[in-house]
């Protein structure tokens, strides 16, 4: 049975909680050799771009490929999900909210390692589609009092805070400028479209962590160079893909002031080959560009329990044979 699961099935099954273990288990295993991940590719057309990643997590027994469209500015999702033993097509899942929980939860993990175990305030950029998915899995990981919240829309930011206070049950304020966030910020988020940086990293306090996951093209970049500079530690979730996307590392790397030595990628840090902290006043940053390992992982666990709970339909009774 080829099963077709929707956004709301996704929405259904897959809390943030687990998929920031499941996330965290797929950087594992790429790191240990247990599983492939390939850089994502894009194609274009004269009005279109298509995106494609792939990955293969052999020990969950799944591999597959995800597949999205950007047309002036709309984008549509899909994630085709093979058994890795028989090569068999098991499900076609509607993505959008599968790479809004797992770009998340991938902040999540990289908080979970990097971020100081006392982190209270959460500061953020952005407050759209992405930015909740941020907060959610911050809040599991450590214990986050308060969220403060900066975008280019006063009011969308506003209204942004008033939902995260019902969704999350804790303080969300809106900031008057970025200043305000940066400074007091124990874990900030940078989740924008922005392709300019957003804030100065001068204002960065000792011992922040930051995520940053708002960019994956090296035309664009959110932190700028004081920031990067600043920074004990720098981890990526792929080297490989971050040399073609990370316009934040492009010009400390281009001018020496950084080097390819010094980045650490996201596997190590949870396999423990690297320690991210080892001391409270250090500066971290993470950088998330998405893999399709974090989406096949997730993926994976969309239809192991859309299996038990039998939800989705049945592509077969449509003659679909994948």
């Amino acid at each position: 049975m080829v099963r077709y699961l929707t956004e709301n099935d996704v929405g259904q099954l897959l809390p943030m909680d687990r998929a920031v273990d499941v996330v965290e288990e797929a950087f594992r295993q790429i790191a240990q050799g247990q599983g492939e991940n390939m850089p994502r590719h894009r194609v274009h057309s004269p009005v279109a771009t298509m995106h494609l990643m792939a990955a293969s997590l052999p020990v969950l027994g799944f591999m597959g490929l995800k597949v999205y469209t950007v047309v002036a500015g709309c984008a549509r999702f899909l994630v085709y999900l093979y058994s890795s033993e028989t090569g068999e097509l098991l499900a076609l899942i509607e993505a959008n909210r599968l790479g809004q929980t797992r770009t998340g939860a991938a902040s999540g993990v990289a908080s979970r390692w990097m971020a100081r175990s006392d982190s209270r305030i959460a500061g953020i950029f952005g407050s759209g589609w992405q930015a909740r998915s941020q907060l959610q899995a911050v809040c599991r990981v450590r214990p986050i009092q308060q969220v403060i919240a900066f975008s280019r829309s006063p009011l969308r930011v506003q209204e942004f805070c008033r939902e995260l206070e019902v969704e999350l049950g804790i303080s969300c304020l809106a900031a008057r400028d970025p200043q305000e966030v940066v400074e007091q910020a124990d874990i900030l988020i940078t989740i924008t479209n922005s392709a300019t940086p957003v804030f100065s990293g001068d204002w960065l306090k000792l011992g922040t962590h930051i995520n940053a996951a708002g960019s994956n093209y090296l035309i664009k970049r959110e932190l700028d160079e004081t920031c990067v500079t600043r920074c004990h530690t720098i981890v990526v979730d792929s080297k490989e893909q971050a040399r073609v996307e990370c316009g934040e590392l492009l010009s400390p790397l281009q001018k020496g002031i950084l080097n390819w030595n010094r980045i650490l990628e996201l596997g190590d840090v949870v396999t423990e080959r690297a320690k991210p902290r080892t001391d409270s006043s250090q500066i971290t940053l993470f950088k998330s560009l998405g893999l399709g390992s974090e989406d096949i992982a997730v993926a994976a666990e969309v239809y192991r329990r859309a299996s038990i709970e039998n939800i989705g339909k049945s592509l077969d009774s449509f003659g679909f044979r994948g």
